[in-house]
Formats: C-alpha cells, structure tokens, sequence
C-alpha cells in the first residue's frame, strides 16, 4: 500500500576509506555551501563588494554552531550541563563514563539568537549596512540550510515525532523500535522549503525589501509558525518541558512570532538598527 510505513536504518555516513563522513556533517556542509552562493547573488545585485562575503560565511558558521549548541545546553539540558561544563564544546561525555558523542545537541533557537548577534557584529566591524538590511538578506540562505539540517536530524534519526498509531509513518530501526512514527523532520524541511521560496519571491519579485525589517519579521513569522505547530506531532526533547499544553521549543517560538508581526509592520525608520 502506499501509506504503509517506511522502515528507516541508514547508515553512519559515507566511508571514504581513511575518514567517515556523516551525512548529519555533510547536511551542514551543504547548507552552509548552498548559503554562500544565495548571498552571493544577493551581494552582486545590491552592489556588494563580494570580498565582504567570506567574513559574513565566518560569522554565520560561529554564530550558528556556537548559538545552536549554547541554546540547546540552556534551553533543553542545563540540569545536565551546569554539572558538566567540560562536555558543552567538547564531543565527549564523562558521565557516567567516558565516551565520544560526536557534536550532537544543537537547537535552532539558540541559533536564531547567535545569527542576529552575529549580524550587528558583523555590521559594526565589516559592513556598514543597518543590521536589520544585513538581516533581511541573511534569513534567505538561512532558511534554505534549515531545509538541509532537518533532513540531517531524520538521518540521524533524532528529533523525532509522536507515533502515529497505523501503518503510516517511518519505523526508525535505529532507536530499536518496531512501530511507525510521523516523520517531523521531513514535515519541517518540506514547509522550511516553503518559507525559502517564499522570502526569496518577495526579495526578488517585490519592492518588499526597501521596507528595513520586513523580510526579517516576515522570516521570523512563516519560519517560528511552522516550528510551533509541528512540535504538536514532536515528541517532547526533555523531560518535563511542558507547560499549558506547550512545550519548550513552542514557547520559544512565540517572542519570535510576535518579534516578527512588529518588524512587518512597524513605521518605517531610516536610522540604523
């Protein structure tokens, strides 16, 4: 039939014989690729001089891993991590005994945070631009990688969602489980997809992106909607995290909704942000 489940058991990643590429890193690697050649373009249409791209790649790379991991050790793990500080950078674990994880523990609200950091450092020390007009660029790409980290998330089978309880869903062998579960990490890929055409037509097809901001809370509100009502299908990260019926990365997402809806439509200002 066709919604019978699909039983997933991936393998590691791709042997090159003297080193094993995960597909999670190589999800990243594409994203970030992928990343540099969207703004790219853009700086090439706004008259950017492209040298200023490669510092913009670096900050976006640090911003996003370093704000991913801090967010996930605050927001989801801190019980853990205040017991463990060694571990937040480190990809091993000494409890309760020593053993290599990988990179793993990585949320996308502590990435948000990071890559607006990231923008007005980068405003300030590389190009002066409003950093609300770097923002309004910078969210394209960025939405475009969410795509690829999601799919990295299924691959690892990690993220995963609630069972469906009938045939249809993905059975993830590698958990040691029989029954189908729904696939919310494709789920989320699929609609981040959507938000990246979407902000990619109103860049290129409107006058939208005079207005400073908007693309950005456009970004803000498409991007953190979906978030929300997907994690309804999302099996809770940690334990304990609901609240009124909402979890953790729902109630995250709500400042940056309604962050987004007053970048859209606030009054224009014509001094930097």
């Amino acid at each position: 039939m066709l919604f019978n489940a699909i039983v997933w058991n991936p393998s590691e990643g791709l042997d090159l014989g003297f080193f094993t590429l995960h597909y999670y890193s190589l999800m990243f690697l594409i994203a970030f690729g992928l990343g540099w050649y969207i703004m790219k373009s853009i700086y090439v249409k706004e008259g950017i001089p492209v040298e200023k791209l490669d510092p913009l790649f670096i900050y976006t790379v640090l911003a996003t891993l370093i704000g991913a991991r801090l967010g996930h050790v605050i927001f989801y793990d801190w019980d853990y991590f205040q017991h463990n500080l060694l571990e937040i950078f480190l990809p091993v674990k000494f409890e309760p005994e020593f053993q290599f994880t990988g990179f793993r523990g990585l949320a996308s609200h502590g990435a948000a945070i990071g890559i607006i950091i990231a923008m007005y450092l980068y405003r300030k020390n590389v190009l002066n631009k409003p950093t609300l007009w770097i923002l309004d660029r910078i969210v394209i790409p960025v939405a475009s990688g969410g795509v690829f980290i999601r799919i990295g998330n299924f691959i690892n089978s990690e993220i995963i969602g609630k069972p469906t309880n009938t045939d249809f869903g993905v059975i993830f062998v590698q958990l040691g489980e029989n029954f189908p579960r729904h696939p919310t990490q494709i789920y989320e890929a699929f609609c981040y997809a959507l938000v990246f055409l979407a902000l990619w037509f109103v860049y290129w097809k409107t006058d939208k992106k005079q207005k400073i901001g908007y693309l950005f809370g456009l970004f803000l509100v498409l991007l953190w909607t979906v978030r929300f009502f997907i994690e309804f299908l999302k099996e809770p990260q940690s334990e304990g995290e609901i609240v009124l019926s909402l979890n953790t990365g729902q109630w995250l997402s709500i400042p940056f909704i309604i962050a987004g809806f007053y970048f859209m439509y606030r009054p224009v200002k014509n001094t930097a942000v």
